[in-house]
């Protein structure tokens, strides 16, 4: 299973899993862009290069969910597939990068939208078989 979705109140509670920190950022992803349409569905069309850093595995997660969302929200852009993905540590900062693919989401029948990623209850952990990551979007 690479995500799962857990009850919340008001938005919507992400559950991913990956066996590197860099597959379950990557399922969290994914399950996020899924709240708004099947995903499995999307076609990787078109490629974007992401690189972000920062100084907290949690900020790193929330920047990467807030750039994706950037791009959903100026060029209306899908994501469905993720290459290349690493995520490496210099000096005290984090780096993410990875190449991002997907469609233009007018192609799409939608069933949701996803106003902003949130720190609320966002917990990243490693367990003794990967990653779990835990996180809040606000839909």
């Amino acid at each position: 299973m690479r995500f799962r979705y857990l009850d919340h109140t008001a938005d919507a509670m992400i559950e991913s899993y990956g066996k590197t920190l860099e597959e379950a950022f990557v399922n969290a992803c994914l399950a996020m862009f899924n709240l708004l349409t099947d995903i499995d569905k999307v076609k990787a069309v078109k490629k974007h290069t992401i690189s972000i850093s920062s100084n907290k595995h949690e900020k790193l997660l929330f920047d990467f969910f807030d750039e994706l969302l950037f791009y959903l929200d100026t060029e209306h852009i899908i994501f469905c597939k993720f290459e290349n993905v690493s995520i490496t540590q210099k000096n005290e900062k984090f780096i993410l990068k990875c190449n991002a693919f997907g469609d233009t989401a007018s192609n799409y029948e939608r069933h949701g939208d996803v106003k902003a990623p949130t720190y609320n209850e966002m917990k990243i952990e490693k367990t003794r078989t990967g990653y779990k990551i835990r996180a809040v979007v606000d839909i």
